[in-house]
């Protein structure tokens, strides 16, 4: 149970090292730990705000080659190139020394040696000054086990006075498009999320998640809630849970990306919190108090009676608008559009007012210099005449009544193989692909029924985008959507899809475009790094939201 906000504060023995570090640390940009990282959309938006990285956190090589490059400034493929080490990226564990950066750029870090039977980076004579401003490659496990061997740096980071440690734990098993396995070893990890908080303490925690986290997973008669047994986690490390359901889009992002967000906030500062906020503001956090003191006193609580408020509901709404919550929701009135996000890039000229905003708020001293000529990241990928024709049709069922779209799906899956001639006469309105570059028309239902059953496919996530709306949630792999003009039958590039994650065009990804087979079970490709990371106008929303809280408590 927590019962002191700096634990080990006794035994570090020089006092004034102690009043010089937090005076050092107490400045009043927010101070931020991020973990699972990903390639840094989260610290994009907190840093586009003046946020300062104390050190970062991720497990893949391959976002973390994003990360750095963007964020840190290093090019890790050139150093490795150079046999040179990186000066600001940092391996926990690996099977392979500093010298060897290329192999640990193709590592798979679940397979690596524990700490310390490895050859990371990190010895047990580290201090703060030694990690700040740094990427830590590795496992959020293998961290907290390290963190564990050297307590003068976690007595550093109690004493740093550190405002957020904030992250997304891999969502897998919690996504709806998941595996929704209880027992499933990625469930752990916001466990592992609340070890760190309790060893370094800092003021604010931010958990961001799929929203997926709010349904509950079926074991037998029992229900289990994810997302309540994560904020009970937190509780008995003695943070109060406010818990939120927002949406990337009412936050400015070009897609419909619904979040569990958790705000938790460090119980020994509520009081002095609660005095600096308004009555409806109060009211958010008593559900979560109440949460946390049956946690702390071993009582048992039920799901029933944690709260959580979803601004997608309009009660919730107007909370969100007229709480320190607001940033959330700024959009709420009026959404940024796919067409806003990707129109622009057949005229590298032309920018909507969507792409100039994110391009200026999140500008980039990148490495990769020329962008604003040739975004980088926009290579066309090649697509059968095959996969042309099918991608047409989901343009076209796009445009048609949710009914004729029900049959064509159907027979895409093969549980169908005819029309109803309602929807024959819908569909006939429209031209169809032949491949090649031109379009034809049916005249007859069997030949385009014909057509329809030769595109059969498994893949039943696939769907053309809608011009005129945000971007749907399933987007993190080049074969979820195609483009939604009739002469761009294609899947969206990588630059594409960062415009619509409101990544600004500076931002360049690294590493492999895409990957396939078991490969996919530990890399992480540009494609995935954009498709899992926290969009950095999200990230901006949360900075702004925290930011407000701090200085509420300071």
């Amino acid at each position: 149970m927590f019962n002191d906000a700096y634990p080990g504060l006794d035994s570090v023995n020089n006092v004034k090292s102690e009043l010089l570090l937090l005076n050092k640390f107490n400045c009043r940009n927010m101070k931020y730990i991020e973990l699972f990282a990903g390639c840094g959309g989260l610290s994009l938006g907190l840093e586009s705000i003046g946020g300062e990285l104390l050190f970062a956190n991720e497990l893949s090589p391959m976002a973390s080659e994003t990360f750095a490059y963007n964020l840190l400034g290093e090019d890790l493929s050139q150093l490795a190139e150079l046999g040179e080490a990186p000066k600001k990226t940092k391996w926990i564990t690996s099977k392979h020394s500093e010298q060897e950066l290329d192999k640990r750029l193709r590592e798979n870090l679940l397979e690596a040696p524990i700490y310390p039977k490895s050859k990371g980076d990190l010895n047990k004579d580290m201090s703060l000054r030694d990690l700040e401003g740094n990427l830590l490659v590795g496992s959020i496990v293998e961290l907290n086990r390290y963190l564990s061997s050297n307590k003068k740096l976690t007595n550093e980071l109690c004493l740093s006075n550190i405002d957020l440690v904030s992250g997304g734990p891999p969502c897998q098993s919690f996504s709806l498009a998941g595996l929704r396995q209880r027992s499933n070893a990625r469930n752990t990890l916001p466990w592992e999320f609340a070890r760190f908080v309790a060893q370094v303490k800092p003021k604010f925690a931010v958990l961001e998640n799929v929203t997926g986290i709010l349904r509950a997973f079926a074991e037998g008669d029992k229900k289990y809630y994810a997302w309540f047994e994560v904020a009970k986690a937190f509780a008995e490390v003695g943070y109060v849970p406010l818990c939120l359901h927002v949406n990337a889009k009412y936050a400015g992002v070009a897609q419909n990306r619904p979040r569990f967000i958790m705000i938790a906030v460090r119980h020994d500062l509520m009081v002095r919190l609660k005095l600096e906020l308004t009555d409806l503001e109060c009211s958010l956090f008593e559900s979560a108090e109440f949460i946390f003191k049956q946690v702390q006193s071993g009582n048992e609580c039920d799901v029933s009676q944690l709260r959580h408020f979803d601004a997608e509901k309009q009660n919730d709404l107007s909370l969100f608008q007229h709480t320190f919550l607001k940033d959330f929701v700024a959009y709420a009135d009026g959404q940024h559009t796919v067409f806003h996000a990707i129109d622009g890039l057949r005229d590298s000229g032309k920018q909507s007012p969507y792409v100039r905003l994110i391009n200026k708020t999140f500008e980039l001293p990148s490495l990769s210099k020329g962008y604003k000529k040739e975004p980088a990241n926009h290579e066309l990928r090649l697509n059968s005449p095959h996969v042309k024709k099918r991608f047409r049709v989901y343009q076209i069922i796009k445009q048609t009544s949710k009914e004729t779209a029900k049959e064509v799906k159907k027979i895409l899956k093969l549980s169908n193989e005819t029309l109803s001639d309602t929807a024959y006469k819908e569909l006939a309105s429209y031209f169809f692909s032949d491949g090649n570059g031109g379009l034809i028309e049916f005249s007859t239902k069997s030949g385009l029924e014909k057509l329809l059953i030769s595109l059969a496919t498994k893949k039943q996530t696939q769907r053309a985008l809608i011009a005129d709306k945000p971007a749907p949630a399933a987007l993190s792999i080049p074969d979820d959507a195609c483009h939604y003009d009739e002469s761009e039958l294609r899947t969206l590039t990588v630059r594409e899809m960062a415009r619509i994650q409101s990544f600004p065009d500076s931002f360049v990804f690294r590493s492999k475009v895409t990957t396939g087979g078991q490969m996919r079970r530990f890399e992480v490709p540009q494609y995935t790094q954009v498709g899992n990371a926290v969009p950095p106008l999200l990230g901006l929303a949360i900075g702004k939201v925290l930011n407000t809280l701090i200085k509420k408590i300071r």
